[in-house]
């Protein structure tokens, strides 16, 4: 486990997640006070995340109003696309 104060946390933030991921507990401290924890989360189920989702979305559908059909995406991504290059 390391320890780190907010100072050096913002400064690496990248790093201190590098160290979680690499099985390591970071532990944040604010005046020598331990206030929070970067705690790796071990390895995603990528397939059973996207079931999840699928299965959220079907279960809290967009409202009617909000709701678009694929093709008028299509168009306007193509309407702005100008505007991203």
């Amino acid at each position: 486990m390391s320890t780190h104060n907010v100072l050096e946390a913002r400064n690496g933030l990248s790093r201190l997640i590098a160290e979680s991921q690499a099985g390591s507990d970071v532990v944040i401290t604010k005046r020598g006070t331990p206030v929070a924890r970067i705690v790796p989360i071990g390895p995603v189920d990528v397939v059973r995340s996207g079931r999840l989702l699928v299965e959220w979305i079907q279960e809290n559908p967009l409202p009617e109003r909000l709701a678009r059909v694929a093709t008028d995406l299509d168009a306007q991504i193509d309407e702005n696309r100008d505007a991203w290059e």
